[in-house]
């Protein structure tokens, strides 16, 4: 069902050396035809990494600017090269690209516009989640419910895959420079579902390694992933 040459995986990445290399060489291409990795100002090498692994493309950002910069850097680039179908993961390899068909397969059925990956969904996995990141990726979504109507189960998760058209829908203005890191995932589910798209969870792994899991700091980023659903909410951006 999944043609590979109508898809593109795009990897933000800050300083992931020793990880992006296995990031970029477990895609597998009978799912997608090229990686593109966005290269957030690393100081350890990524991009090096990167280009050694296989990925197609390597773009480098020459300041670090953030999570979402890198992923809307990364979805222009995708649709500048004529691709069709993109999907995102992790560049710290948390997320598992063996389960690409489960976020593609119903772009290519038709079935939705974007697929958002689920950690919570029967099928997903949490491998070596701590507990406060457990409780609070469990309340995320009852957050986005009462923002949205949207009954998702993971409004936080990374992994995800969408068609390339939406980004010519004006109102979903990935443009804005205060959606430069975590604020342009939450901001991109959002803006889908209120715009009236078709929007699909699949189970997804997130694996949590023992060190260097995340880089997400609590309170500020986490704020900046709530605020999105205020500012939307309140009509304080659009």
């Amino acid at each position: 069902m999944i043609d590979p040459a109508r898809v593109a995986v795009v990897v933000p990445a800050w300083n992931e050396a020793g990880k992006i290399g296995a990031v970029v060489r477990k895609v597998p291409r009978r799912c997608a035809a090229c990686v593109i990795v966005v290269d957030d100002a690393s100081t350890d090498g990524t991009a090096d990494e990167a280009r050694a692994a296989g990925a197609e493309r390597v773009l480098r950002h020459p300041a670090n600017r953030g999570v979402g910069a890198g992923i809307r850097t990364g979805l222009l680039e995708a649709k500048r090269a004529g691709f069709e179908f993109a999907a995102v993961l992790s560049g710290d390899d948390q997320h598992e690209p063996d389960e690409l068909p489960r976020v593609l397969e119903p772009l290519f059925a038709g079935e939705a516009d974007l697929v958002q990956g689920s950690r919570w969904l029967p099928g997903g996995a949490t491998p070596g989640i701590p507990p406060g990141r457990r409780w609070l990726t469990r309340l995320y979504p009852r957050l986005f419910r009462l923002a949205t109507g949207y009954p998702c189960t993971d409004g936080t998760n990374g992994f995800r895959a969408l068609r390339l058209a939406l980004l010519d829908d004006p109102r979903l203005r990935l443009d804005q420079a205060w959606l430069d890191r975590y604020e342009l995932e939450p901001y991109l589910l959002f803006q889908v579902v209120r715009c009236g798209y078709r929007v699909r969870e699949a189970p997804v792994t997130v694996r949590y390694h023992a060190r260097g899991t995340t880089k997400m700091r609590l309170l500020a980023d986490g704020w900046r992933i709530l605020r999105p659903l205020v500012f939307l909410r309140l009509g304080l951006r659009h």
